[in-house]
């Protein structure tokens, strides 16, 4: 290897560290500030910065790096995840969805220490008490999704989905925490628009 190619290598390490720092200092400064183009300029020069480090050490030593990245070009980057506005209605329609899953807790235990388990890797020590609490802990470590109750720990039963056009918004701070008609009661001039009956077993019924 020659002192050229040596050369190069520091060059592009240097690259990657000045690029680095300016990701940081721009993600800082947007402090948690969605879509902030600051942030994504500097991703895409550390991304592409990342895959020239890449490139020198596999050309100069045949050695990797352990970054799994790709070029991005920002003109087509930009382009393609650019968000787009959308024109508004002159009266914007607004709809509520409503959603009900049951499961069966086969072993209350079981679903507890999965509960704990996720809180733990949060670093949070403090004990799942129940039932309840432990399916709110997989809800949240799915942003809200139910995707994390579909567990072995937790058997589907059926549910139903709702959509619904309403006159106003929901605000969950009027309701009292324990009212659950008042968070999903159905007001007088809402207009059921569409329903989805959920039966996870159905299928293997019939097979059988």
């Amino acid at each position: 290897m020659t002192d050229d190619r040596h050369t190069e290598l520091e060059a592009a390490l240097e690259s990657v560290i000045a690029a680095a720092r300016v990701h940081l200092e721009a993600v800082k400064a947007a402090d948690g500030r969605p879509d902030d183009d600051a942030v994504w300029s500097a991703y895409v020069a550390l991304n592409n910065a990342a895959v020239a480090y890449d490139d020198e050490m596999l050309s100069s030593f045949g050695e990797v790096t352990p970054w799994d990245v790709q070029p991005i070009d920002p003109d087509a980057a930009d382009v393609e995840f650019a968000s787009v506005a959308v024109e508004r209605d002159a009266e914007p329609t607004l709809i509520a969805v409503r959603q009900r899953r049951d499961y069966l807790v086969p072993n209350a235990a079981a679903l507890l220490r999965v509960a704990q388990k996720l809180r733990a890797e949060a670093d949070d020590d403090t004990e799942v008490a129940n039932i309840g609490e432990a399916v709110l802990e997989l809800l949240q470590a799915g942003d809200g999704s139910l995707a994390p109750l579909d567990i072995p720990e937790l058997e589907p039963l059926d549910g139903v989905v709702t959509v619904s056009e309403v006159e106003s918004s929901l605000d969950p701070d009027a309701a009292p925490e324990e009212d659950i008609d008042a968070v999903f009661a159905v007001g007088a001039g809402e207009k059921l628009v569409g329903r989805f009956d959920e039966h996870p077993f159905e299928d293997d019924d019939e097979e059988n």
